[in-house]
């Protein structure tokens, strides 16, 4: 005889004489209602009062929603079932407390008396504009976003928000989110950056907006958009890139700055033609790295290198032992130096309160001081890795001056003469900033501090001198700008002809600037005045610190070594501390409807399908695979190979494609020009058969050989895009290799081979039912021609007009699709995204039904 628990247990039934877990569904006896209610557990008889009390208190255990137990131990041998209970009346007050909401499922409360204290004391803003300022802290933050200058359809994206949302907002919603409810950023060069008067939640709620709503998430999903938050588009822009520059990114994750980064180099970039640039985005985490790299496939660049290191570490790669030999060759860089470098450092990230409402509750004095060294330390070494005459951005999402004045006032401590602050108040004019902070105070505690002499012994290897104003500059040549000293209590919003070097008598009352001869002496002696500070109130948005340093000459080594012995107080066990709460800061540019967790999750499971990706992911290294000699080209490559996969665990090497035979076929069966060179442009990360073949424009290239000859200093993560993938067709397919989608646009201009031209009516079909049979198409000399191709893959170009084959090959931007030939249909290798796409901009079809993902998980199912 089998006895039964009955009790729930998630899911999962128990048998008595098995005692494994049984996942079959067991029929469930018949219980009272209110025993089941109650999940109360059947024991059996004879039953004594003692077992009767344990009962109960299992039953409040479990309706408190602690873990339920999986028996009674000690329970009788008999079963017995209990007769129920007529339900008690509940007294009023329980009653009255049940009728009323959960605290857990309340929004926390927008208020934090630590937080208003501090910033009062700080006085970021003037007394009489506090109210106006915690008011909107309390708001939600508006959505904003920016549409990809590079984007193929930029135009037709800004007509249908200028002529179709723009108006129809307006008409829809104007009453409730006011006049404007979608509009331009006016200080976003080219209106590529816009406004909506509404928060991400109320978008998402309203049906008005539904349309809205979805076409944010398509364009996005494509690239044609990224959404961001305001203040973060700005750091970059401060950079001023230049074409044919290196930039680093130090915090990368999760990538709308380094995605705006891309847009800028290519639009730098001649038409036709691969910009000379280079972005390389890092990030402390592998998990926040595969977030970085899935928010910038969508760009689809070459020119692109995500790597995987701490920021104060990252590698200099380093080949001349002295300064003059750094560029003996010119050719070939010598060490990794970059002409700007973002450096977005991790922070408290308070000025984010707006969306981050959990900050709230969590907000503490404490949390700019934790994050002050590791600043230092990141933004130190972004000088150090900067050229002379390049230039950099310091920012954080902060409002703490410990975080930021502080922070920059001990790099120029640090750097002497070597870099400038500077004054960049003649760019960006329609943005309203304010002059960083003159003077400030350090609280621990809850106790405040002018001086680092106030510290008590106790405190001052955490309280550091470089948090205050006051601490003595070590280089008494660099330039003070004495007669200019801020006054905190005097912050203004900068109006667009504001020129603070141009600036006699200012006061407190007028612009923030006090005239005073004397020097304060509790204020910094530096020009902070020339940072940034972006605040709520002033143009609806959240709260932003940068500050732009450019680098007039090497740094003295003696000399920071000097300044840091005196800073590294800290106890070592607090900086690994520091380094695991970087993972979890505040990050303003998060995507709308996608938290970091979701994004993971789906990484995670997208990895493991062979749906395309057009930039490497980062894989494990199989520990039983043979490494191929055609892969490697020769057994050198074996022992480098082997030692990086020793260094790095856990990522696969980078190795360049060396197979001739395999590359001669690909140029031979595609018709690729000599011109588009294949020559150490390959890359690939399989150590076998190379199933994904990456192109890397030149500029990744040199700074691989680099990273070769330096030991693979560089930890990547990814590089490149996805150019060639090979195929498991059995057509009979003389090439081993297709094309992938995301590597066309540069591969396309150079193909004389595999093209067919369709007429607009064929081409719709194709991207409407991804599927024909030759003898389906509209144009019978296109079928034909199709049917008379060889198999394999090939490219299908819309027709338009009376073009001829000759202008569109030597067309840079045609509309085009991969196709795999098959052995009576045209199958199109095109995502569905991409396909919605065209079909709206091109053809007008808005309401196409993108296919289930799960659908097109396998591109090889089409073409098998």
């Amino acid at each position: 005889m089998e006895y039964e628990f009955l009790a729930k247990k998630e899911s999962t039934s128990y048998n008595l004489k098995k005692k494994k877990p049984s996942h079959a569904a067991i029929p469930a006896p018949t219980i009272p209602a209110d025993t089941r209610a109650s999940n109360m557990i059947a024991i059996r008889t004879p039953i004594s009062l003692l077992h009767l009390a344990a009962a109960a208190g299992q039953r409040k255990r479990c309706a408190g929603g602690h873990r339920r137990r999986r028996h009674l131990s000690g329970a009788p041998e008999s079963l017995w079932r209990r007769a129920p209970r007529p339900p008690r009346s509940p007294a009023p007050a329980a009653a009255a407390a049940r009728s009323e909401p959960s605290t857990s499922s309340l929004p926390p409360p927008l208020e934090n008396a630590a937080f208003e204290e501090y910033y009062k004391e700080q006085r970021i803003v003037r007394e009489e504009e506090w109210d106006a300022f915690m008011s909107v802290l309390r708001k939600p933050l508006p959505a904003t976003f920016r549409v990809n200058a590079s984007c193929r359809f930029l135009k037709d994206i800004c007509s249908r928000l200028e002529n179709d949302f723009r108006r129809s907002l307006e008409n829809e919603v104007s009453d409730e989110y006011g006049e404007y409810a979608l509009s331009p950023l006016p200080w976003y060069p080219g209106n590529l950056a816009w406004h909506l008067n509404l928060s991400r939640k109320q978008l998402r709620k309203n049906p008005a907006l539904e349309s809205f709503h979805e076409f944010l998430k398509h364009e996005s999903e494509v690239g044609n958009i990224t959404r961001q938050e305001a203040v973060s588009m700005v750091p970059p822009l401060f950079l001023n890139v230049q074409a044919g520059q290196h930039i680093l990114d130090m915090c990368a994750a999760p990538g709308s700055k380094t995605f705006q980064l891309l847009e800028m180099i290519h639009q730098s970039k001649e038409p036709g033609l691969l910009p000379t640039a280079l972005v390389i985005a890092n990030d402390l985490k592998v998990q926040r790295c595969d977030v970085l790299i899935h928010n910038t496939k969508r760009m689809c660049t070459a020119n692109l290198i995500v790597t995987n290191h701490e920021a104060q570490s990252f590698p200099s790669c380093s080949l001349a032992k002295d300064d003059s030999e750094t560029y003996k060759d010119h050719c070939k860089p010598q060490r990794l130096e970059f002409d700007r470098v973002l450096c977005d450092v991790p922070c408290s990230g308070d000025g984010t309160l707006r969306k981050s409402h959990d900050l709230w509750r969590k907000w503490s004095s404490s949390m700019g001081n934790e994050f002050h060294l590791l600043q230092v330390d990141i933004a130190m070494r972004g000088i150090a890795l900067l050229k002379v005459g390049g230039r950099m951005v310091y920012s954080t999402c902060s409002m703490n001056p410990v975080e930021n004045e502080a922070v920059v006032a001990e790099l120029l401590r640090r750097s002497g003469s070597s870099v400038e602050l500077l004054d960049v108040s003649g760019e960006l004019r329609e943005l309203v900033r304010r002059p960083g902070l003159n003077t400030w105070k350090v609280n621990d505690r809850g106790s405040w501090f002018q001086t680092h002499e106030d510290v008590p012994d106790s405190r001052k290897n955490v309280i550091l001198p470089s948090m205050f104003p006051s601490s003595t500059s070590i280089h008494e040549s660099h330039t003070v700008y004495s007669s200019f000293a801020v006054n905190s209590e005097c912050n203004v919003p900068l109006s667009r002809n504001f020129n603070i070097e141009d600036t006699n008598n200012f006061n407190c009352d007028t612009g923030g600037i006090s005239s005073s001869n004397s020097t304060q002496s509790l204020g910094s002696k530096f020009p902070l005045y020339r940072c940034m500070r972006i605040v709520p109130h002033d143009q609806d948005g959240g709260a932003f610190f940068i500050a732009v340093i450019r680098k007039l000459s090497p740094l003295n080594e003696n000399q920071v070594i000097k300044v840091r012995k005196t800073e590294n107080l800290l106890l070592k066990n607090r900086t690994v501390k520091l380094q695991e709460q970087c993972q979890h800061r505040i990050v303003s540019e998060v995507l709308d409807d996608n938290k970091l967790l979701d994004e993971q999750k789906k990484l995670s499971l997208a990895n493991q399908t062979s749906k395309d990706h057009n930039l490497i992911e980062v894989q494990m290294a199989s520990d039983d695979v043979e490494y191929s000699q055609t892969e490697s080209g020769d057994r050198s490559h074996r022992t480098n190979k082997l030692d990086y996969r020793h260094r790095w665990k856990g990522i696969d090497p980078v190795l360049f494609f060396k197979d001739e035979a395999v590359i001669k076929n690909i140029v031979s069966f595609f018709g690729i020009e000599e011109s588009f060179s294949l020559e150490g442009r390959l890359v690939t990360r399989s150590t076998d058969n190379a199933r994904r073949i990456y192109y890397i424009s030149k500029s990744v290239r040199d700074i691989l050989e680099l990273n070769v000859q330096v030991g693979e200093q560089i930890k990547i993560a990814s590089l490149g895009v996805k150019m060639f993938e090979r195929h498991r067709s059995k057509d009979g397919c003389s090439c081993a290799y297709r094309l992938s989608y995301e590597g066309l646009s540069l591969l396309f201009p150079y193909m004389r081979k595999r093209i067919l031209h369709a007429s607009p009516v064929d081409f719709q079909h194709l991207l409407q039912y991804r599927t024909i049979n030759f003898a389906r198409f509209a144009d019978a000399r296109f079928g034909e021609e199709a049917a008379s191709l060889m198999p394999g893959c090939c490219v299908v170009v819309l027709r338009e007009g009376y073009q001829i084959a000759d202008s569109i090959a030597s067309d840079p931007s045609p509309i085009a699709i991969v196709c795999w030939r098959g052995k009576s249909t045209m199958n199109v290798l095109v995502s569905p995204a991409d396909r919605k796409e065209l079909l709206e901009y091109r053809f007008g079809i808005k309401a196409f039904k993108v296919e289930d993902e799960k659908s097109n998980e396998n591109i090889d199912a089409f073409i098998s």
